[in-house]
């Protein structure tokens, strides 16, 4: 087999399949033995050449299928369909939010499925399938990705939903610091799994509203579910994206309001000692003329007067209610 390959297998209609082994029996594969699902991984050259080669697609059509960056749709393809989808990034030290991309052409008789990094959602429906409990025939296959891949999306949000929980604990916190990081960090990754979704729930209701031969009525009402579940996942991501919003503006006001506080009781002690700032400023020019110079008890006049005057500006701003 080619590099690139990753399975070939024949559904035999019974929830079971049977791989093809050697690129002989590939190339010589025709309709009527079973329904061919082929799975690729498109950074590979030989991969795209053997797609080229196929005459499955036109130059057009191969170069979306392999394209870097892809948004989720379904278009229309000379001889079938191309289905473009997203899944949650499970694999090891990478981010959920990091979609990895899948993409589909599809056909009566044949499917194949693109990748460039793994996707257990696509492992799992070839395990079923090993174990005589997968699709029976491309409809359903098709089906069986496209909830395998909604599925697994439950587990991130929901512990998006649990982290944006504990943020709005730590705001009834004031003695602990803060993670406006932490924050920051998970309204990128809700907006970068919303920007995914949203496409792929209308590319999903799009494939369930059109009619393709292969594609059972059975099966329709499957996919108006997986449809549901990615509009309720919308739903809490919108959810999660405005709560932080609040998280964030209320962690603003709380700071500005501190601020505020401190700088309202630094305009008070201001005010208080400006007068008393202003007198000894003006009894400590070193000119002659100053009155009490002579008088031992000059000094100790002036400082009660001092505190004469700060009481008294202290009562009037009680009374203002300033203080």
């Amino acid at each position: 087999m080619f590099n690139g390959l990753l399975h070939a297998v024949l559904l035999d209609g019974k929830g079971g399949a049977r791989t093809l082994d050697t690129s002989s029996t590939l190339d010589n594969w025709q309709p009527q033995q079973g329904k061919l699902w082929l799975h690729l991984d498109y950074s590979q050259d030989q991969a795209v050449d053997w797609l080229r080669n196929s005459k499955l697609l036109t130059d057009y059509e191969l170069e979306s299928l392999i394209a870097d960056e892809t948004r989720p749709r379904l278009s229309k393809a000379a001889k079938g369909s191309m289905l473009f989808l997203r899944g949650v990034n499970l694999n090891p030290a990478q981010s959920p939010e990091d979609m990895v991309s899948l993409r589909l052409f599809i056909n009566d008789d044949i499917v194949i499925t693109t990748r460039k990094r793994r996707l257990l959602s696509v492992q799992d429906v070839l395990d079923s399938l090993m174990q005589n409990d997968g699709p029976c025939n491309i409809s359903e296959l098709v089906c069986h990705l496209t909830q395998n891949l909604t599925s697994r999306m439950q587990s991130v949000i929901d512990e998006l939903d649990d982290t944006v929980d504990i943020f709005e604990g730590e705001i009834d916190e004031p003695t602990k610091p803060f993670d406006n990081q932490g924050l920051s960090q998970l309204r990128r990754q809700t907006i970068a799994l919303k920007r995914y979704i949203r496409p792929q729930k209308e590319a999903l209701s799009s494939l369930a509203t059109h009619r393709f031969t292969w594609l059972e009525e059975t099966d329709k009402a499957k996919l108006n579910e997986t449809t549901n579940l990615l509009v309720r996942y919308l739903e809490e991501l919108d959810s999660a994206i405005e709560r932080a919003q609040i998280i964030q503006q209320t962690i603003t006001n709380q700071v500005s309001e501190q601020l505020n506080q401190r700088m309202y009781v630094m305009s008070v002690v201001a005010a208080l000692f400006l007068p008393l700032g202003f007198l000894t400023g003006l009894l400590g020019v070193n000119v002659g003329g100053i009155p009490g110079t002579d008088n031992p008890y000059a000094f100790s006049a002036f400082v009660i007067f001092l505190i004469v005057l700060t009481g008294g500006i202290g009562v009037y701003f009680k009374n203002k209610q300033w203080l």
